[in-house]
C-alpha cells in the first residue's frame, strides 16, 4: 500500500525504503553500546559451577544406567520377546521380514544401550559388582542382530536372558528397572 503523501512530493518509493532501512540500522547499532565496565560486570555478575560430589556423581550414574537398561529392555522385549513368542520369526509366518527387520534393528539398539547402561554402572559400586558377570555377554550380543535378521531364534532367547539378568542384578543392587519403549528416532540413533 503506497501513501500519498510521498509520492506526490516526488519522493521515488526505492530512495524511501533506504532511508526508513538506514534510519532502522542506525537505532539499532545505537541501543547495543555500552561501556566496557558494564560488560565486565555483567560478565563477572554469572554464577560460576561448583564440581559435583560423589554423592551426585553416584545418583547420576543410576539416573543414567536407568534409562539405558530401560530402553534396551523396551527394545528387546516389543520386537524381539514378543514377535519370538508369537511365532512370528518362523519361516511362512505373516509379516516375518518385517519382524524380522524390527527385531535386527532393535538388537542392534539394544546391544549399543546395554553397553552404556554397562559404562554407566561403573559410577555406582553396588551396581559395578552386580553387572560385572554380565559384561562379557554385552559385549558377545554384537553378533546376534545379523542372526535376528536370518530368523535365528536361539537369538532371541540370548536377549531376553541377558536383559532378565540385568533387570535382575539392578533390582538386587536397589536400581530397579522398568522397561521404557524407544520411539522410532531412538531406534535409528542407536
Amino acid at each position: 500500500m503506497r501513501s500519498p503523501k510521498l509520492f506526490e512530493q516526488g519522493a521515488p518509493p526505492l530512495a524511501v525504503a533506504l532511508a526508513l532501512c538506514s534510519a532502522l540500522f542506525a537505532g539499532a547499532a545505537a541501543c547495543g553500546a555500552g561501556s566496557a565496565a558494564q560488560r565486565a560486570a555483567a560478565y563477572i555478575a554469572v554464577p560460576t559451577p561448583t564440581p559435583t560430589t560423589a554423592a551426585e556423581r553416584q545418583k547420576l550414574a543410576r539416573a543414567r544406567f536407568v534409562a539405558n537398561a530401560g530402553l534396551a529392555a523396551g527394545a528387546v522385549h516389543e520386537w524381539i520377546v514378543k514377535p519370538w513368542k508369537a511365532g512370528t520369526f518362523k519361516k511362512g509366518a505373516k509379516g516375518r521380514r518385517t519382524a524380522l527387520a524390527k527385531a535386527g534393528l532393535a538388537g542392534t539398539f539394544a546391544h549399543n544401550r546395554l553397553g552404556a547402561a554397562a559404562r554407566n554402572a561403573q559410577g555406582d559400586p553396588a551396581l559395578a559388582r552386580g553387572l560385572a558377570p554380565l559384561v562379557p555377554g554385552i559385549e558377545r550380543l554384537g553378533d546376534l542382530p545379523s542372526r535376528l535378521s536370518k530368523g535365528d531364534e536361539s537369538a532371541a532367547a540370548s536377549y531376553a536372558g541377558l536383559v532378565d539378568k540385568v533387570k535382575a542384578a539392578a533390582k538386587n543392587a536397589g536400581v530397579p528397572v522398568r522397561d521404557q519403549l524407544p520411539s522410532a528416532a531412538q531406534l535409528a540413533r542407536g
